[in-house]
């Protein structure tokens, strides 16, 4: 039920037109980490990854269900603990983090393009969790971000 009030909290926050299909995988830190690196070139493994599907904003449909079809997510549940006691706040509300950027990737926004972007990307996240009823408890630091 997280994940899915997730999802639709960043959908409705974001106006996003029309159902969505989002496909999200937990894995532990050793398959997040063969993931990182056969799709970034990253050695090393990481909290999240996002695979949007959209092509120049333009999403396809899924025949059988009509729904626009988003991505994927994959959450190192693994690293989620480990960030949850490191922030010291609940797993609840690191996987809901991890979800919301998750998505908001999924919807085209980008980090690590730019600056402004980032400063963009989090202001939504902590909208989105503000909704969620789970508000951040510490900073986060800009390497980060």
């Amino acid at each position: 039920i997280l994940i899915r009030r997730s999802c639709n909290a960043v959908l409705e926050y974001e106006n996003f037109d029309g159902p969505a299909e989002i496909s999200v995988t937990f894995v532990d830190n050793a398959r997040i980490h063969e993931l990182n690196k056969q799709y970034r070139d990253k050695d090393a493994p990481t909290d999240v990854l996002s695979f949007p599907m959209a092509e120049n904003g333009e999403y396809d449909i899924d025949e059988d269900n009509g729904c626009k079809i988003l991505g994927d997510i994959v959450i190192s549940m693994e690293r989620a603990m480990e960030q949850a006691e490191l922030y010291g706040h609940s797993l609840q509300r690191e996987v809901a983090y991890l979800t919301v950027h998750s998505m908001l990737h999924l919807l085209g926004y980008d980090h690590e393009s730019s600056g402004l972007e980032a400063v963009r990307m989090r202001e939504k996240e902590e909208a989105v969790l503000m909704q969620l009823g789970l508000p951040r408890t510490v900073s986060y630091t800009n390497d980060e971000v």
